[in-house]
């Protein structure tokens, strides 16, 4: 039986998500969390090959160095941020492979992005063998925001008001691509640090999404309605004092405003994943979901 693998973050939707794969390959695995209640919720059948979770926090190095004592291969899906942390409290010798966030190539002041910025140079800096895996947009995971708050926002709403008549471009990538990214990760004998973007097959057009997400959740064809990213982005914390409405933030309005479009070349290169299409995926999200 190989090594386990230890994964941090593993409550977690993409943790949970590859643990489960994990365990239905038989590959031992070591969860790493910081809250015993996520894990619990998350669902994850016991398995033989599951071993109890271990409890630590990244921001305590002593607890995570604990919990990492005999890790050969890890997967962190929590925030890039704590990069830096993890290298601190891995073994040496350790394989890593890191969930960053396409959010590093926004133009826009944003700290999400900045931490995945930090937590990339860490991992290029520490001449570490392993892999910082940037998802676009994810969608399909159990519990995900993206396409569920959108739907949920399309069954009140059937005028949706988009920055530019949404032709800002997006990426999104199902949680199975991005599990079986992690897989194929794992299996890889890195040489020093790399990075590489995981999204989509082809980028469209924001509004594109929006009417393959109302199609595949069975409701009528939205009307896009173009204005100003500025007046939206004022009249976005209403959506927090409005009842039915799923919560905007003008930072989520701003970022509408800018390509999110990557060249996927390198994923199925290096990692022979080649990604669902965007319709295959949302009717596979809304079938296991059961609703609508």
């Amino acid at each position: 039986m190989s090594d386990p693998v230890h994964v941090i973050g593993a409550g977690g939707r993409s943790g949970a998500a590859l643990v489960r794969a994990l365990a239905a390959q038989g590959v031992p695995v070591q969860p790493v969390v910081r809250d015993l209640g996520r894990w619990h919720a998350a669902g994850i059948p016991p398995a033989a090959v599951i071993a109890p979770p271990r409890m630590a926090d990244l921001q305590d190095e002593q607890a995570m160095r604990a919990a990492l004592r005999d890790a050969t291969r890890i997967v962190s899906t929590a925030h890039a941020r704590h990069t830096a942390a993890l290298l601190a409290a891995a073994p040496p010798a350790a394989r890593l492979v890191l969930l960053g966030s396409t959010r590093r190539f926004t133009r826009w002041p944003d700290a999400h992005g900045d931490g995945v910025r930090r937590g990339e140079a860490a991992l290029l800096g520490s001449g570490r063998a392993g892999v910082m895996l940037h998802p676009t947009m994810i969608y399909g995971a159990t519990g995900e925001n993206n396409v569920r708050r959108l739907a949920a926002l399309l069954r009140r709403v059937p005028v949706v008001p988009l920055p530019g008549g949404g032709r800002a471009l997006v990426q999104p990538v199902h949680q199975d691509d991005v599990t079986r990214a992690i897989l194929a990760a794992l299996a890889i004998d890195w040489d020093g640090p790399h990075a590489i973007v995981i999204a989509g097959p082809v980028p469209l057009a924001y509004a594109d999404f929006v009417r393959a997400v109302a199609r595949a959740a069975g409701l009528g064809r939205p009307r896009i309605v173009p204005l100003p990213a500025a007046p939206l982005m004022a009249l976005a914390p209403l959506t927090a004092l409005l009842p039915g409405l799923p919560r905007v933030t003008p930072a989520e309005i701003r970022r509408l405003t800018e390509d999110k479009a990557f060249d996927i070349g390198p994923m199925s290169a290096t990692l022979g994943v080649t990604p669902v299409p965007l319709q295959a995926g949302l009717d596979l999200t809304f079938r296991r979901r059961g609703v609508f």
